[in-house]
């Protein structure tokens, strides 16, 4: 469904999404994740939300019935981390190609010191289960199922450790279990 909207004498198209289930997707999940980058969200209309750019994580099946399911890692430090421990949901918004510069501007400056989201030109879409982006090309909408703060001593090797963790500012891990998947028509 297309719908037509003109504000300002500006033009745009507005794209309905629709939600597909996780066996119809079709990508690879390394460049989805390493090269693409994405966006996770959290935060709700009344309290407001953060976002940042990701390019670790995991996509994959885990306990239950192989339910899909997404890994992310986020730092202490992160404003963003804020909003994900307080919420039950969290998304992970994929956009094309074409927004790579704000995708590098929402992973390099904090919502603390300024409204990176207006900054950015994207428009959030609030629901019942979070917020992601209009602009995205897909969305996985994900319930927390875990979170576990990285510990020195889980690590095997020790340049793993001097190379990502000099500062003892470890990553928590959060398991989410994929509950929609949305895609733009």
């Amino acid at each position: 469904m297309l719908t037509f909207a003109l504000t300002k004498l500006n033009f745009y198209v507005i794209m309905a999404m629709k939600q597909i289930n996780y066996k119809d997707m079709q990508f690879n999940p390394f460049n989805l994740i390493g090269n693409d980058w994405m966006l996770v969200t959290a935060g709700n209309k009344q309290s407001g939300c953060n976002t940042m750019t990701i390019s670790w994580g995991h996509l994959g099946c885990l306990w239950g019935h192989n339910d899909p399911s997404a890994v992310i890692y986020i730092r202490e430090s992160r404003y963003t981390k804020k909003f994900v421990d307080a919420e039950p949901y969290f998304t992970l918004s994929v956009l094309d190609g074409s927004y790579k510069k704000q995708l590098a501007y929402l992973g390099s400056v904090s919502g603390r010191d300024e409204d990176k989201i207006a900054n950015s030109g994207l428009t959030p879409v609030y629901t019942e289960n979070g917020v992601y982006f209009k602009e995205a090309k897909m969305v996985l909408v994900c319930r927390k199922m875990f979170a576990q703060e990285l510990k020195a001593d889980g690590f095997c090797y020790q340049e793993t450790l001097d190379q990502c963790y000099a500062n003892g500012d470890f990553h928590t891990m959060y398991v989410g279990k994929i509950e929609k998947i949305l895609v733009n028509e």
